[in-house]
């Protein structure tokens, strides 16, 4: 008679694949023993978010240009209202374009009028002009900002920082060259990155 043979305990203990195939896998084995291949490393190290923008290149350029000219313009009128400012709270003159001189009665093409003594009468009141036309240009930079911002997909730190340019002297200048150089970085790195429609 044949003896039985003893059960071995050191069997291979079966293990099941994601794919729905059994293999045996060893006693010691561990997920962190495992070694992954340099392939599959290389192929992850390679791998990085991939950007895409809210639109084609052609309208992320033309926004950026129009950004641009708008920073311009509301930051040369943010110059000329901290100066008007300081004329009319500091030394309490306005300049007036087309008055006339209460004491002589000559038109005056462009001159200061005395907010004490009120020496020109009638003409058009160019403080007041860089006032309005300054608050209703930075609503256009306002929209010239979001359009960049939403193409560019950026966060929203990057929005504030831009709409602070019209408001904080020489700011729009820096930080439209900053925009206008980080954007055009990033065209390049990122040619598939655009909508194409």
């Amino acid at each position: 008679m044949t003896e039985p043979t003893p059960k071995n305990d050191q069997q291979p203990r079966p293990v099941r694949r994601t794919d729905g195939v059994r293999v045996t896998a060893p006693q010691d084995a561990t997920p962190e023993r495992a070694t992954v291949p340099d392939s599959v490393r290389a192929k992850a190290a390679a791998l990085k978010p991939r950007r895409r923008f809210g639109g084609t290149e052609a309208q992320i350029r033309t926004a950026l240009n129009v950004y641009k000219v708008c920073a311009w313009v509301s930051g040369t009128f943010l110059l000329l209202l901290v100066a008007e400012m300081v004329t009319r709270y500091g030394f309490h003159y306005d300049l007036i374009a087309g008055g006339t001189d209460k004491a002589t009665g000559q038109t005056v093409a462009l001159g200061w009028q005395n907010l004490d003594l009120e020496n020109l009468a009638g003409g058009v009141n160019v403080s007041t002009w860089i006032l309005i036309v300054h608050g209703w240009f930075y609503v256009v930079y306002i929209l010239s900002c979001l359009r960049v911002w939403s193409l560019m997909r950026w966060p929203f730190a990057q929005l504030v920082v831009m709409a602070l340019g019209g408001v904080v002297p020489f700011l729009s200048f820096i930080v439209e060259r900053k925009i206008h150089r980080s954007t055009e970085a990033e065209l390049a790195a990122n040619p598939r990155a655009a909508k194409r429609y």
